[in-house]
């Protein structure tokens, strides 16, 4: 259908597939292209759930969602961001993407652009295109840590343009933006949609911001997918200006009626009981970080900004290829890892492999050392 035509393949997922179909014939991969979290679970967090289900707690819920988790979620962003969110701006869902969907549904109007990062995740302009908008992709430079500067999209404003997305700490690049930067943008006049869904993976002696610190006009995008383990869970929130909760609320109860019961009761526990199993694992990702940089720049892959925050890597790599998705596949079906091309995240990010740093270290040691075989191999690789 004409509809869709626009909207490419995941490339990471075809890389994933392959992958796995290698395993399914005795191959061994090591994987770097998926961002999910190794862990497992925090076991209060399933607990949670066991007496959730156990206590009868499997019928539908609030639209928006179990009122004590939207209190939660509200003590939690006022804890670490010192902002005033009320219960009434939250609506739980089934994972970022309804979020996400949600959001630009509102935003948009037919043939409205909204603002994306290039190079920026690969599924944002998916949602801006399905909602009827149209992706407007703006450069984002390697030396600015794939993060926009205000006068760039400020050059990109016309009356066409209807929101603005920006995501700190970033997929692909781990980066984390600058506060004045994003003090700038809140200043530009046009709502914005933060993701945030990285935020508490952060590395360095600064933590990620929210945009809620610099306006109320915004809509945040988070979840437990990523800080608490707990990608199958499908459950995310979407905090959004009181205005425009009637609408959102409309249209959840009509798309997806409410988020899964159980999954809801473990997302209370993740922000009431989880934190020293987030600190243990925040701890592990660093220290996977502290050695995967360094390796790869030892073998001649360009990181301009170290990655300070989620759990990748964006990786130069037009020493060895000009096609990533080429480069990508090469990788794996010779060395045995998986890697994300960085035309995934759109034409800014050809030359680029994304590396996830959500595996153990051995892994990531092992998968390092079949690299370093593979580039050694090639003609003219630096040595």
């Amino acid at each position: 259908m004409d509809r869709f035509a626009g909207i490419k393949p995941f490339y990471v997922m075809e890389i994933l597939e392959r992958a796995q179909e290698m395993e399914r014939d005795g191959r061994s991969v090591i994987h770097m292209e998926v961002g999910e979290p190794d862990f497992d679970t925090p076991v209060c967090v399933r607990e949670a759930a066991a007496r959730a289900m156990a206590d009868g707690h499997t019928h539908y819920t609030h639209s928006q969602g179990m009122a004590a988790l939207r209190e939660a979620v509200c003590a939690d962003y006022a804890a670490r961001y010192g902002v005033d969110v009320h219960p009434e701006q939250v609506l739980i869902t089934s994972g970022t993407s309804p979020a996400m969907l949600l959001a630009f549904s509102v935003l948009l109007e037919p043939g409205q652009a909204a603002i994306i990062a290039d190079p920026g995740y690969a599924c944002y302009a998916a949602f801006v295109e399905y909602s009827g908008g149209r992706a407007l992709r703006v450069p984002v430079r390697e030396e600015d840590g794939f993060q926009f500067r205000a006068e760039a999209v400020r050059a990109h404003l016309d009356p066409s343009v209807g929101a603005v997305m920006v995501n700190s700490p970033a997929n692909p690049a781990g980066t984390l933006m600058d506060p004045a930067e994003m003090a700038a943008l809140a200043e530009l006049g046009v709502p914005i949609v933060s993701d945030e869904i990285y935020h508490g993976l952060e590395y360095g002696p600064e933590r990620a911001r929210s945009m809620l610190e610099f306006t109320d006009e915004c809509f945040v995008l988070n979840g437990f997918s990523k800080l608490y383990a707990m990608t199958g869970w499908r459950l995310g929130y979407l905090i959004a200006p009181r205005r425009y909760v009637p609408t959102l609320r409309k249209l959840a109860q009509n798309l997806f009626i409410c988020a899964g019961s159980v999954a809801q009761w473990a997302g209370l526990a993740a922000l009431t009981c989880a934190a020293e199993d987030v600190e243990r694992m925040r701890h592990t990702y660093d220290e996977r970080r502290r050695f995967l940089v360094p390796k790869l720049r030892e073998l001649g892959f360009g990181i301009a900004v170290e990655p300070l925050g989620a759990f990748y890597v964006l990786a130069n790599a037009k020493a060895f290829t000009s096609d990533s998705l080429a480069f990508a596949f090469d990788i794996l079906d010779k060395a045995g890892v998986g890697v994300t091309p960085g035309i995934d995240f759109g034409p800014g990010g050809e030359g680029y492999i994304r590396l996830s740093y959500a595996n153990s270290l051995d892994n990531i040691r092992e998968g390092m050392n079949r690299l370093e075989t593979y580039l050694k191999q090639l003609s003219g690789a630096p040595r």
